[in-house]
């Protein structure tokens, strides 16, 4: 433990804090990938439009698509060396030291709880588009019934507790019953995106894309670029949202049948299908309707099938996809509260956070760690909007994506000789990409809301002083998952 002080535990420990092994093969651990992000291609990624144009945000994207690509297969060769439901927070454990892995640990955590706050907000947007009475499920209910069930109903608060409480339960049923779940709610997600994309193509018209005027007081701005260049960086946060969350496929580790073979395949599945997804909604959703027009829309695939350069109003399509595409949403909603108990429970169980955090039940769910992050996120949900809380998810994921993909580089570095079942195309050089284009993602977040960012800054900071003042004192003496380390 480098020095520090390490604690001394019972024998019961760890049978206390046991996941359930072999519960998801490769397929089921691609659909889990694709399932942490598809809720980026419903909502979110429009924001960027706002800050950059059409034209801005399709660097941006193509940048973090670089970034992210290069990610995920430096993460695969660090996920068959070390399967460990702590993911990129024992990447890094392993090439800096607990500190790093602290650090790492934690980012991932910010990103991971946060997520499902701003989803459950996109949530009470569509059920908006859907329902009606403001996003609420009041909108349900017959006219005449409304003012007698209104103190029940009332409000996005009903909605955001409805989600919260049935997926967290889900999850604490079982994790094989989750991810299955998990895997029927994404295909679901998946036909509605074909259906939109489908019902688009008639309707594309390029001109719909760069119909943002230049800004007058920003040199050199054009209809390409209508904020500039500095709006391309602005952009970055939005352009991550196409792929925020992949890299929390080895985060499964423990639970996978077989992590030498399954996490890169599973991993590079998922990060080819959320590619192919963001070219085409990216060109199809403001190609066919406006980029002006749903530039700031907190459900943009109805606001694009029912603009009037597309559709022109509700449709029996546009009803179709806005009732399925809340399966998108929910699929990364759901599968980001997986990610972010089983990092709080890694973590927990080495000592890094308190203990109790990792306790699992009879059924071997973390059901400590799923309450707190559902308490957290539903609380968030109700005090700070959706595209705020994802700046904070970015803040934390862009801190984390530069530990993973430096600890890749360190570790070839250190021990070349490491057993790598697979091994990263370009070595050094891709993760190496990865982690400056990391870099310009995490200055982006200041440029896309300066005060959510100082705000995120400040909670990671006193996470860190916890850290050094507290838990590095009390780390657990040894991590049954640090079997598998070769």
């Amino acid at each position: 433990m480098s020095g520090k002080s390490a604690v001394k535990v019972q024998d019961d420990y760890y049978a206390q804090r046991e996941l359930k092994k072999g519960a998801a093969g490769w397929v089921l651990l691609s659909f889990l990938g694709v399932a942490y992000v598809i809720s980026g291609d419903f909502a979110g990624w429009n924001f960027g439009i706002e800050k950059a144009g059409w034209g801005g945000l399709l660097i941006a994207t193509v940048l973090m698509a670089v970034m992210y690509t290069s990610m995920v297969l430096s993460e695969a060769e660090l996920a068959t060396i070390m399967p460990s439901a702590g993911g990129g927070s024992e990447f890094a454990k392993r090439a800096f030291g607990p500190l790093g892995g602290y650090i790492t640990g934690t980012a991932i955590l910010l990103e991971y709880a946060i997520a499902p706050a701003a989803i459950a907000c996109f949530i009470a947007g569509y059920c908006g588009s859907l329902f009606g009475a403001g996003g609420s499920l009041l909108g349900m209910v017959p006219e005449a019934m409304q003012g007698g069930v209104s103190m029940l109903l009332g409000g996005t608060w009903m909605t955001k507790a409805l989600f919260y409480g049935i997926f967290v339960g889900v999850h604490l049923y079982g994790v094989g019953e989750a991810l299955t779940l998990i895997m029927v709610v994404t295909v679901i997600a998946v036909a509605a995106l074909v259906a939109f994309i489908v019902s688009m193509i008639p309707h594309f018209n390029m001109a719909n894309l760069f119909d943002m005027k230049p800004a007058a007081d920003v040199a050199g701005a054009t209809t390409f670029l209508p904020n500039g260049w500095l709006g391309v960086w602005a952009a970055l946060p939005f352009g991550m949202w196409f792929f925020l969350g992949v890299e929390g496929v080895p985060l499964a580790a423990e639970e996978c049948e077989d992590p030498t073979k399954d996490m890169p395949k599973a991993i590079i599945v998922s990060m080819t299908t959320l590619l192919i997804f963001a070219a085409l909604i990216l060109f199809f959703g403001p190609g066919g309707s406006s980029a002006f027009l749903i530039r700031d829309a907190a459900d943009p695939l109805i606001g694009a099938i029912q603009s009037p350069n597309a559709y022109g109003g509700p449709t029996f399509v546009s009803r179709m996809i806005n009732v399925v595409g809340l399966a998108g949403l929910v699929a990364s909603f759901f599968s980001l509260i997986y990610g972010a108990s089983r990092q709080f429970f890694a973590m927990s169980r080495a000592g890094m956070l308190p203990t109790f955090l990792s306790l699992t039940g009879t059924r071997k769910t973390p059901y400590v760690s799923l309450i707190v992050i559902g308490s957290i996120g539903f609380a968030l949900s109700l005090v700070v909007d959706g595209d705020s809380l994802l700046v904070v998810a970015v803040f934390g994921a862009s801190i984390s994506y530069i530990m993973m993909t430096a600890s890749h580089y360190v570790l070839r570095v250190k021990e070349p000789d490491l057993y790598r079942p697979y091994r990263t195309p370009g070595g050094r050089i891709t993760s190496g990409v990865s982690t400056v284009l990391g870099c310009f993602a995490f200055v982006a977040c200041y440029l896309a809301n300066a005060k959510m960012t100082m705000i995120a800054a400040l909670v990671f900071v006193l996470l860190i002083v916890y850290y050094l003042v507290y838990s590095r004192h009390h780390l657990i003496d040894y991590d049954p998952s640090e079997d598998d380390l070769n």
